[in-house]
């Protein structure tokens, strides 16, 4: 599923305008743009605990919300492109790390797999998200 997502945004927003890419369907809901950088965030923080973990023994992990963790970046008012390209390339070096792993963990036990899976079951409904969105967008 992890890697799924990078093309399958590719293949959504494929030929869309940067001005489409930026606009809300509705007042209340989030462009693609807002999506993607909140994907983003979640990768960074998430991503970030997969890391420490394969690079300690006993780490010990702060609790960072994505929400807060994307105040800190750039990432809304990036250009949808670049930061799409952005993701992407961490994507890439996440998938580079979990496939050299062998199976483990416990199912209550927060691990790099606990993480992984996490970060791609919060990002199915998102990229039905962008989907929605730019269905609304496309002329």
């Amino acid at each position: 599923m992890l890697a799924a997502t990078p093309p399958r945004l590719v293949a959504l927003t494929d030929g869309l305008a940067p001005e489409a890419l930026r606009a809300r369907p509705a007042p209340e809901e989030w462009s693609a743009t807002e999506v993607l950088a909140h994907l983003r965030a979640c990768a960074d923080v998430w991503g970030g605990c997969i890391a420490t973990i394969l690079a300690e023994d006993r780490p010990m992990l702060r609790a960072v919300n994505p929400r807060t963790w994307i105040e800190r970046t750039d990432y809304p008012e990036l250009a949808f492109g670049p930061s799409l390209r952005a993701f992407t390339a961490q994507r890439a070096g996440l998938l580079a790390a979990l496939e050299s792993l062998p199976p483990a963990g416990k199912p209550l036990e927060r691990t790099v797999l606990s993480y992984a899976r996490r970060l791609a079951r919060h990002e199915r409904p998102h990229v039905k998200q962008i989907e929605r969105i730019v269905n609304v967008m496309r002329p």
